[in-house]
Order: C-alpha cells, then sequence, then structure tokens
C-alpha cells in the first residue's frame, strides 16, 4: 500500500475544477467549502484513497460510485491496492477504504461498487463477493442488490477448459436498511403504450381485452358464485382504467386457472394470501414505465468504435446509480478515479466525475497519481 500522500498546498485549477493536494486541515477545508460552493464543477485530490477519505468531514456525501483496481490485473502509475501479496491481503485493504466510505456516507447514502475477479491456481477467488459479505459482516452496510453487468461482449478468453465471462458484478448498498435516498421514477424503461379500443373492446398495451380472463372465471371449478362475481366486477374496473389511461397494461392471476411465480403458503407470500383469500389478484404495469431489473446490458467502451482502446468500465454503467440515487445538487465520491489500462488513459479516467458533471451532480475524485488527475481534469473542462 501506498500511504502518507497527502501533502502539499490547497489551489484551484483552470475551468470549474478545483484541484486539492493538501495535509488533513486542507483536505477537510477543502470538503466544507465545496459542499456549500454552488458550483457543480468536480473537486479532485491527490492521494491515496484511504488517507484522504480520512481527512474529509462525517457523512459528507450522497452516494459514492466506483470500480476500483481489480487484484492482479495490471499495475497503475503511482501504484496503490491490486498488487498485494495474497488476495486475501487485497480484500483486507478494499475494505478498510470502505469502512471509511462508509463514514463520510450521508445515512441516505448509497454505495456501489463494481468489482471484477480473479483466477489463482485455476480456482475462481470469488473475491467481489468475499468483499460484499465483509461489507455487510464488519463494516454495516446493508446489501440491496447484486447487480448483474452483462457486458454482451466480451474480451477473448484463450482458456480451453472452462467457459467465457460476459458479467462482472455491481453491489448496490446503503448505510440504512430504510430512509435511504432511491428515485424509482429516475431511471425506468420505456413507458408502455396507452390503452386502445378494438371492435368497442377495451385492449390494453399488450392487446389484454379481459374475454380470456372472463372466461376463465366463468369455467373456474374453485371459486365460489360470491368470488366470480366478485372477480368479474374487479376485472371490469380494471377494465375501465385501461379504458381511461389510468393502467396501460395488466395481468390477473386466477386461482387454480393461472400460473403463479409464488409459492403457496400464505405465511411466506403477500400474493399467495391473496389469491387464498380472494381468489384473485392483479399485476399492474406504471404508466411511467417498468423499473429497472438487477440485469444491466451495457456494451464496454472499448467495443464501441472509441478512437483508443481502453478498460470496459462505460458511462452508461454510473448513469443508473446517479440518477437512483443521488439527490439533485448532491455529491458524488469516486476514490479511484484510474480506471483505465495505462495504453488508453486519454480517453476514460475519470469517469465518473464526468457523467455526474452531465447529470448536474457535484462530484469528488480521488487518485495516487497527479498524470490521471490531469487527465480526469481535461476531461471534465473539456480541454
Amino acid at each position: 500500500m501506498v500511504a502518507n500522500a497527502i501533502q502539499g498546498t490547497l489551489y484551484a485549477s483552470g475551468g470549474n475544477v478545483i484541484r486539492v493536494e493538501g495535509d488533513e486541515d486542507s483536505v477537510s477545508g477543502a470538503m466544507r467549502e465545496y459542499i456549500s460552493d454552488k458550483s457543480t464543477g468536480p473537486v479532485l485530490f491527490h492521494g491515496d484513497a484511504k488517507n484522504v477519505l480520512a481527512a474529509m468531514p462525517n457523512a459528507c456525501v450522497d452516494v459514492v460510485v466506483t470500480s476500483p483496481p481489480y487484484y492482479m490485473k495490471r499495475e497503475y502509475l503511482a501504484g496503490g491496492i491490486g498488487l498485494e501479496d495474497s488476495y486475501k491481503e487485497f480484500i483486507d485493504d478494499l475494505v478498510a477504504i470502505c469502512k471509511e466510505i462508509y463514514r463520510v456516507l450521508k445515512p441516505t447514502g448509497s454505495f456501489w461498487l463494481n468489482l471484477g475477479d480473479s483466477y489463482q491456481s485455476k480456482n475462481l477467488l470469488m473475491i467481489p463477493q468475499r468483499v460484499a459479505i465483509r461489507l455487510m459482516d464488519e463494516v454495516g452496510f446493508v446489501l440491496r442488490n447484486q447487480i448483474v453487468w452483462n457486458k454482451l461482449k466480451g474480451a477473448p478468453d484463450n482458456a480451453n477448459d472452462k467457459l467465457r465471462t460476459l458479467w462482472e458484478p455491481v453491489f448496490f448498498l446503503t448505510k440504512e436498511t430504510n430512509g435511504y435516498y432511491f428515485d424509482v421514477d429516475a431511471a425506468r424503461k420505456t413507458p408502455r403504450k396507452a390503452k386502445s379500443v378494438k371492435h368497442g373492446a377495451v385492449v390494453s398495451a399488450t392487446g389484454v381485452s379481459g374475454v380470456r380472463y372472463k372466461r376463465k372465471i366463468e369455467l373456474s371449478t374453485e371459486l365460489s358464485d360470491a368470488e366470480k362475481q366478485d372477480a368479474f366486477a374487479a376485472l371490469d374496473n380494471m377494465l375501465h382504467q385501461v379504458e381511461m389511461g389510468d393502467v396501460p397494461d395488466f395481468r390477473m392471476v386466477i386461482r387454480g386457472a393461472t400460473r403463479t411465480t409464488h409459492g403457496d403458503s400464505a405465511k411466506l407470500s403477500g400474493r399467495a394470501k391473496e389469491l387464498a383469500e380472494k381468489g384473485y389478484y392483479f399485476l399492474k404495469y406504471s404508466n411511467k414505465g417498468a423499473k429497472i431489473s438487477d440485469v444491466w446490458d451495457i456494451i464496454p467502451e472499448d467495443t464501441q468504435g472509441r478512437k483508443y482502446h481502453y478498460a470496459p468500465y462505460p458511462e452508461d454503467l454510473v448513469k443508473n446509480p446517479i440518477a437512483l440515487t443521488c439527490p439533485p445538487g448532491g455529491i458524488v465520491l469516486d476514490p479511484f478515479v484510474r480506471r483505465q489500462r495505462q495504453m488508453c488513459i486519454r480517453d476514460r479516467t475519470g469517469t465518473t466525475c464526468r457523467v455526474a458533471l452531465d447529470m448536474g451532480r457535484k462530484s469528488v475524485g480521488v487518485d495516487l497519481s497527479q498524470e490521471y488527475l490531469d487527465i480526469a481534469e481535461r476531461r471534465c473542462t473539456n480541454e
């Protein structure tokens, strides 16, 4: 580990980017000043991530989005984590940094961690999962989702005794179990089209007219007469909502007539309880569009026809976390500005800060290398 890297003086650079090289008081002061500043230009700290974070005030950032160096993958300028003697030591170092991340996050804050895996003696080490478990058990984070980043196109794999890997995990963690900032409407898929009326019958966005459901209710041997009447009335009401444009689409689950995806135990499933008590329930689609899932199909940057060949950390992987969990005017932190192969750092260093700037959020970047920070600054000022 490279330590003792917080040294020098505080200075402002060109454009809207603030560059800081200072002692603990300078780092803390710069953060406090930046919090009250209305500018959305990023502040970039030169230093070891753990040391710089330790100098920041408590609860000062809204969201952390980062992808640390992977274990034994490449050697970055100025060193840093990723080249430890063992993967256990690497995990220890990364967890120590994450403890500082936990401290600087607001109670409403979130932490998005993308981390790739490594092999040793042909064993997949499961490093991302080991880290996630320690973040829950030791640090106190709440793991809300493990997102599958499906890269669609993977790097060449010449091994003839295993499958090719096309995905990496992205962990969505929070400080609290409830009350954290999460704007579910900020990253929905394109809404379905509103209803239409065909031959006098109400038809939903995917062609549901209710005729099939009415037939299933009529032929049901599991519904009582009273339950059938109630189901007919509820279906008519749902079709009216479709006709009025309040609901673009729906599905009706009928006891004994429709396949379910949940268990039959009313103790374990609220849907099973509703089905047992009423004989039916509805699945309604939102006019705002479908909530995004935990599988993200995002092509890595180095396959999108860019001028240079660089590591596959795309801007699209940063946009969802910021949109979902950083309030307008909030601060995004990336303690590892570097992400790219040294042969191609000119284009992609500072991805998180650049995306945050484009989305109108403040951002803080940290790195050991002045060269990486220089590149990130130029990128954020469009030089």
